[in-house]
């Protein structure tokens, strides 16, 4: 039995993902206390208690302390069977976070799994689905066959976003011959792609619109095409999303493909910030990622820290974060001590 401090250096909701995503892979059980300890209101929330409910349904896991508040939690992993699960999180809770917890061990079924997840699309301290979409998502594919629709935007409080995520894998958890992770040079930017969506109702004040163009005006030095789409949109609460992203080529395209370089950076829209504010700050973010000469942002870093675990490879980063490093703390204690962290550089490797 894993014991993890669940107070640990960031001490949030990701070392209970990534948790529950390697035991399911690992069949290590753990046991977490202190959960979620760093937060205002400490314990599970509907999101995390998803994430459990989903692990259950997919690898018939035994779980112990799994309810709303709860600040520890025992899981015992079972067998990975593959098949088509619905979450409906009931609240604005993230839906791109959920999948942190299930995508990596549907990665690794030995058939294709279908997620079919209802809440937040959109929402504070996750990554908004564009981000998701077109930052995290490439760099999965060298593993799986990955389809994902949107089929509903859904921001906070009400939620009520849908997204469907079909994951058909190319590789067993065993197999030799599974990519390692290769991200260390930027290469040559090519491309600035952007996603620029809100509610129906902020349609007739040009809101998106205003947005985008902020963002490219900020983004003029950068010498490459940029894309930048509006989009208005249905949703149950108002909100507006914005989402960059730089793609760059190495000039293999057998490494682009399967090593993309993408950075991104994303926002939400608040009350009290102006269209155009909200357009320049999410571009200089975009930039200080570009002048890093990294080939990883500082929000991809930790996502990608359980499969360079558990595959191997190398990555420099923009910044070392303390979810990098609470990442790390939980994948060593599933995989054992082999990362090594250059601070002055930034790179990560295994």
């Amino acid at each position: 039995m894993i014991n993890i401090n669940g107070a640990h250096l960031e001490g949030g909701g990701q070392i209970i993902r990534t948790a529950l995503a390697l035991s399911t892979i690992t069949g290590k059980p753990f046991t977490v206390t202190d959960i979620r300890k760093g937060r205002k209101r400490a314990g599970l929330k509907a999101q995390h208690l998803h994430c459990i409910k989903g692990l259950q349904e997919l690898c018939g896991a035994k779980v112990t302390d799994a309810h709303i508040g709860s600040e520890s939690l025992t899981f015992v992993p079972g067998e990975i069977m593959p098949k088509t699960i619905k979450i409906d999180i009931g609240t604005a809770g993230s839906i791109t976070l959920l999948t942190q917890a299930l995508i990596l061990p549907c990665l690794f079924a030995e058939k294709e799994t279908r997620l079919k997840i209802i809440g937040g699309t959109d929402v504070q301290w996750s990554p908004l689905f564009d981000y998701f979409n077109s930052v995290l998502v490439p760099q999965l594919r060298k593993y799986a066959n990955i389809e994902v629709i949107l089929e509903k935007r859904g921001y906070y409080p009400k939620g009520q976003g849908k997204v469907d995520i079909k994951i058909k894998p190319k590789f067993l958890i065993d197999d030799k011959d599974i990519p390692k992770i290769d991200l260390m040079d930027q290469g040559t930017i090519v491309k600035i792609n952007g996603n620029i969506n809100a509610s129906k109702q902020l349609s007739e004040n040009k809101v998106a619109e205003r947005i985008a163009q902020s963002a490219k005006l900020n983004l003029g030095a950068i010498e490459a095409l940029k894309e930048v789409t509006v989009e208005y949109v249905d949703t149950l609460s108002v909100g507006v999303g914005v989402t960059l992203n730089a793609r760059y080529s190495s000039g293999d395209s057998f490494k682009d493909e399967f090593n993309p370089v993408i950075l991104g950076a994303d926002l939400l829209g608040e009350k009290s910030k102006v269209s155009e504010d909200l357009g320049k700050e999410c571009a200089l973010a975009l930039l200080d990622e570009i002048n890093s000469q990294a080939a990883v942002d500082k929000h991809l870093a930790d996502h990608l820290i359980p499969y360079l675990g558990l595959f191997g490879g190398s990555m420099r980063v923009s910044e070392i974060t303390n979810h990098t490093l609470t990442n790390i703390y939980v994948t060593e204690l599933f995989l054992g001590k082999k990362f090594s962290v250059n601070e002055k550089d930034k790179i990560i490797s295994v």
